[in-house]
């Protein structure tokens, strides 16, 4: 069999065994697809999956293309993760992608709201002067969902009726690699879920118990850009002038729940991060905030 071919069934491996999203097929096939490409060979062997090739790739992404370390890192986790599929299913016996050093990533800090950014009043003044349309009132939903519950933006865009249940307050979300978590829900979501429903049926669209929350008039699932278009409406025009993304909102709900005394362990459950060092970066954000105020307000600083 020829390199490509072993992709390929990788792929479908990711699929059907493990259970990936679409999406993080996709990512996997396009860093996959973009190391066939700087082989030489038409038809690579899998002998040309080796640690100098894999070498020569990053170097090539790094020098020649100036790729950030976080893209570089991307096509690089893919690479690992294919060769220790190869190494499972006894193809090979050593995963050539494994010498291979991560590259440093610049540590970043988190884009937050502060909490009275966010203060439900906020949004209650806008919905006083006029009456709210059927979008507003799902961008309301989105941001009770992300902000809320921490959901993420592709998590909310698959959230079905059935999985969620307003008598003990909790939704059941279908997480990265199809699994499952439980995250309370809000009462302004249970108050507006009711509202959004009514007016769905007022439009037209009668909701299906196992049918997706967030679908158009016509029925029709809504794209993740139209989704994060309502984020971004919403936050502008509560006056917030920075990045307006749900991701911001995600970074908001861990960083405020920590600010307030939540542990680590349950804002991980939360959030659906497999890795508590994926967690660990919202209590750098809270140290470097407390180190911002002391500077700002402390007399000797």
């Amino acid at each position: 069999m020829l390199l490509d071919e072993y992709i390929q069934n990788f792929l479908i491996y990711l699929q059907t065994q493990r259970r990936y999203s679409e999406r993080t097929v996709i990512t996997y096939r396009k860093s996959l697809e973009k190391y066939l490409a700087t082989l030489t060979a038409a038809q690579a062997p899998l002998e040309s999956f080796s640690e100098m090739n894999i070498k020569g790739f990053v170097w090539d992404m790094k020098i020649k293309q100036k790729l950030a370390p976080t893209s570089i890192c991307e096509h690089l986790a893919a690479l690992k993760s294919f060769g220790k599929y190869l190494v499972r299913s006894k193809i090979l016996d050593k995963n050539p992608a494994d010498a291979i050093p991560m590259p440093k990533r610049p540590k970043r800090l988190v884009n937050v709201l502060g909490q009275k950014d966010l203060a439900e009043n906020k949004f209650d003044k806008l919905e006083e002067t006029q009456e709210p349309t059927l979008p507003q009132v799902r961008a309301r939903l989105l941001l009770e969902l992300i902000y809320g519950s921490g959901l993420r933006i592709s998590e909310c865009q698959n959230l079905t009726w059935d999985r969620i249940d307003t008598s003990a307050k909790l939704v059941r979300v279908l997480g990265k690699g199809n699994k499952e978590r439980i995250v309370p829900i809000t009462e302004s979501f249970i108050k507006r879920i009711a509202n959004y429903k009514q007016m769905q049926l007022q439009a037209g669209h009668i909701p299906t118990v196992t049918g997706l929350v967030f679908l158009s008039e016509e029925g029709k699932p809504f794209g993740l850009r139209t989704l994060r278009n309502d984020i971004h409406d919403l936050l502008r025009s509560i006056g917030w002038e920075g990045k307006a993304s749900p991701h911001v909102l995600r970074h908001s709900f861990a960083t405020h729940l920590l600010e307030n005394g939540a542990e680590i362990m349950s804002v991980k459950e939360m959030l659906g991060h497999s890795n508590i060092s994926t967690t660990q970066v919202y209590t750098h954000v809270n140290a470097e905030r407390l180190r911002e105020a002391f500077k700002k307000t402390h007399p000797r600083a």
